[in-house]
């Protein structure tokens, strides 16, 4: 007996899983770029700027997968309001950078490490392939 939902094509899901899995590492980076120019590395900070850049492009990738899988791949569609969801943590997150709010500049990439972790963990364990 087949199921009557079919699981998206492999390339959407392969798609999905390296863009998230390449937006995760960027956060990993920052995290690291971030820590070593509080410890002294003030030449960082351009790193960090600019990696920041390349990371949020990375997400904005990830939400037309991630759109790609819902429609019109008949995945489900939350993982494109989760991408949604990150982009605008990532904005505030950027403008908080920018201003130098600290204390919600450090929790907030946090919670983005957090809940980018989660979803490229989603997209590896729990996303089917289907056909080509």
């Amino acid at each position: 007996m087949t199921s009557s939902i079919s699981a998206p094509p492999g390339w959407v899901v392969w798609s999905l899983r390296t863009l998230a899995t390449a937006h995760l590492a960027g956060v990993l980076g920052q995290a690291a770029l971030a820590g070593l120019f509080v410890t002294g590395e003030v030449d960082l900070l351009e790193w960090h700027r600019n990696n920041a850049g390349f990371t949020h492009s990375l997400l904005y990738l990830q939400l037309v997968a991630a759109i790609l899988l819902w429609r019109p791949g008949r995945g489900p569609g939350w993982p494109a309001l989760a991408s949604l969801g990150l982009v605008a943590l990532e904005t505030v997150q950027v403008m908080a950078g920018q201003d130098r709010l600290l204390g919600l500049h450090f929790p907030i990439g946090m919670a983005i490490f957090g809940l980018s972790a989660v979803f490229t963990l989603w997209t590896c364990r729990a996303l089917q392939l289907g056909a080509a």
